[in-house]
């Protein structure tokens, strides 16, 4: 019968999954877009927000500037599609950023890469998330008074779903999904429909506010500077990109082509509803400030600001209306499950590191339902972890934000260049070379592009946190390199030599004895059958009534076998214990000794915490004993309900006997093989 346990497993979770399984679970493109582009579909969500928040600094005048801004991130973003394309056709086996860095590169580099990726999908479910409770509390207050403990509940939702597997929840995903984009584009459609078509004259509900600026007089550097930040931030829309190159092999074949296509759709997409979102939040005059309570100088009294997606669906289909809830829904939801994205690519990326040995090897191991169930749970403790930290704010966690991303997309793009140069110097085919030759183009113009916004990133947003993303990159860095330290260390102890080895001289084989009972006479019994030079039957005296007590009892049975009684003045177990086995292996170094401890097999939870805490500590201290062999001998109590190993027991007691309690190996042998045959 299973455990309550096993049975809370398998509702939350469903069947294992045979290895055999795997192929039927990779992913069609109408499934593999929600499952991989929901992060950058979403991010249009607050990319926009962060644009215009960071751009109301210099007063409601510099919002002119906020299309160009705009421009600028799709630029971007079709130049970073464009090259993620080459590189999926280059290197499908998944490693994406890290395989092509660590390939051409190096792997110090390959490493970089790995700890930026892996610092960046954490940022992605904590942003995701964070931005997801935002929308939803821009409709139902009761949300926003609770965003953190929501918000942490979220995630646990998302890591149930996806270790369930990756097409189950690309399944759930894909509806809501497509739902947000219909969604989105048809709120902008609608709008500029209503505008240009109808000659509406929509209004956002902030087009009235009067807001300060807190830098009213900014020099053109000044000013200059103000818009690369708003730019930087806007660039949060690129997150998400490059979890298609890593999920290269969850496709359905033909891989590489239907990633490439996966890869196009997201970008033409997300530049639609990013462009789109900007350009009617300027025709509606839109409003979105980062201090609220200090910015804005004349509104409405006890006014609340709305994200930018919000007041759109305000403007454009009425303040109350239904489709108002539907759009501030779907974006909360899409937010919600843009941490799919990271939900997918950590735990590949981590497989892969942790089979190249910098990461853990529990990471490379797939669980019941065939996903990577120990990459996804440490993602989910460490995202928990920063939403915490930060209080659930966007704004403050997206500071931290694509510092990482960058890192990457510029490390992949420099290795994609050396990619095309080595294979440029063999190959001889003109047609090949010319696609070649493209190819490096649009990588070569992808380092340049990326580069340049990466060192945006780092000195628009270093002050006011990317500092703290940097130092959690190189923390990571340092802790994978001594992993990879460790496991080539013990690789290189654990080889074998080349020469036989030496058995060992002799045998001597210890029992530990607390009293007289059954497992102590199975331990013996078992001890003697393994056919030692020497055994000794050893006990503590921690109570003289008790010891007195042990070897009364030990003479009356007439136990063949001579109890050795070490004493300990001050009741220790574990240290005369651990004295005594040394000494015997002092006199020959080349002997062995096998200590066997009878320890008793329980049932329930509880009794563990009854039984066998003295054993545990004795058997923990021994294995770090040089030259000693530490066997446990159970018994199994009858909460465990084994009633054909007790009988077996009494059958090891009966046998011909060398001594009243010790039956012969051989009848002991032949016993165990009847039962297991009547079993």
């Amino acid at each position: 019968m299973a455990s309550p346990t096993s049975l809370l497993k398998r509702l939350l979770l469903g069947r294992p999954f045979r290895s055999d399984r795997l192929q039927h679970t990779l992913l069609p493109k109408r499934i593999a877009l929600p499952v991989f582009a929901s992060d950058a579909l979403s991010s249009v969500a607050y990319a926009p927000d962060e644009i215009l928040l960071t751009m109301s600094i210099a007063g409601a005048t510099a919002y002119v500037y906020s299309p160009w801004v705009a421009i600028a991130v799709a630029v971007v973003m079709l130049t970073v599609v464009a090259s993620y394309r080459q590189n999926v056709h280059a290197y499908p086996s998944g490693g994406g950023d890290y395989e092509v860095a660590t390939v051409n590169l190096g792997p110090r580099f390959g490493l970089g890469v790995g700890s930026a990726l892996l610092v960046d999908y954490v940022l992605t479910v904590a942003v995701s998330v964070s931005s997801g409770v935002a929308n939803l509390g821009s409709v139902v207050p009761y949300v926003a008074d609770h965003k953190v403990g929501i918000a942490v509940a979220a995630v646990a939702l998302l890591t149930a779903m996806n270790l369930r597997g990756l097409r189950e929840s690309g399944t759930a995903f894909a509806i809501p999904t497509y739902g947000f984009m219909i969604v989105i584009i048809g709120m902008i459609a609608t709008g500029v429909v209503r505008i240009f078509v109808l000659g509406d004259d929509l209004r956002a509900p902030s087009a009235d506010l009067v807001i300060s600026a807190e830098e009213s007089h900014l020099t053109s550097f000044a000013f200059a500077f103000l818009m690369l930040r708003a730019f930087s931030s806007g660039c949060a829309a690129l997150t998400g990109v490059e979890a298609i190159s890593n999920g290269v092999p969850a496709f359905k074949p033909p891989k590489s082509r239907n990633a490439a296509t996966t890869l196009l759709l997201l970008g033409c997409i997300a530049i639609t509803m990013l462009l789109g979102i900007v350009a009617l939040s300027r025709k509606v005059g839109l409003k979105f400030v980062e201090d609220p309570a200090r910015q804005i100088v004349s509104g409405p009294p006890g006014y609340v600001q709305k994200t930018v997606t919000t007041q759109l669906g305000s403007a454009v289909f009425g303040d109350g209306s239904v489709l108002l809830y539907v759009v501030a829904a779907m974006t909360a939801l899409i937010l919600f499950l843009a941490a799919n994205t990271a939900f997918n690519g950590f735990p590949v990326l981590g497989s892969i590191l942790a089979q190249d040995r910098y990461l853990p090897r529990q990471l490379h191991t797939r669980g019941d339902r065939l996903a990577f169930s120990n990459g996804i749970v440490f993602l989910a403790l460490f995202a928990v972890v920063l939403i915490v930290a930060f209080q659930a704010e966007v704004t403050r966690l997206i500071q931290l934000y694509i510092v990482g991303v960058f890192v990457s997309f510029t490390m992949s793009q420099t290795g994609m260049v050396r990619h095309w140069n080595r294979l440029l110097r063999t190959e001889r085919d003109q047609v090949v070379r010319r696609r070649m030759m493209r190819s490096r183009a649009i990588n070569m113009f992808g380092v340049l592009l990326t580069g340049a916004v990466l060192v945006i990133v780092l000195v628009t947003k270093f002050l006011l946190g990317a500092w703290i993303a940097i130092v959690a990159m190189v923390v990571i860095y340092l802790v994978m390199l001594s992993i990879r330290r460790h496991y080539d260390r013990v690789a290189e102890e654990l080889a074998p030599a080349e020469d036989r080895p030496v058995l060992p001289a002799r045998n001597h084989a210890i029992v530990l004895v607390s009293k007289v009972h059954q497992p102590t006479m199975r331990a013996l019994a078992y001890a003697q059958a393994t056919r030692p030079d020497t055994l000794t039957a050893l006990t503590v005296n921690v109570d003289d009534k008790d010891t007195r007590a042990l070897q009364a009892e030990w003479q009356r049975r007439g136990i063949p076998v001579p109890l050795t009684v070490i004493e300990s003045p001050y009741r220790e177990i574990t240290r005369p214990i651990i004295d005594f086995v040394k000494s015997v292996r002092r006199d020959s170094p080349r002997d062995v000794v096998s200590v066997f401890i009878p320890e008793y097999v329980v049932g329930r939870w509880w009794e563990h915490l009854l039984h066998n805490q003295s054993a545990l500590r004795i058997k923990t201290r021994l294995l770090f004993e040089p030259g000693v062999m530490v066997t446990s001998v159970p018994w199994q109590l009858a909460s465990t309900d084994t009633k054909d190993l007790a009988r077996l027991d009494r059958g090891l007691a009966r046998g011909p006997a060398r001594g009243p309690r010790f039956g012969s190996l051989e009848s002991n042998v032949d016993e165990h093989e009847e039962l297991t045959s009547q079993r």
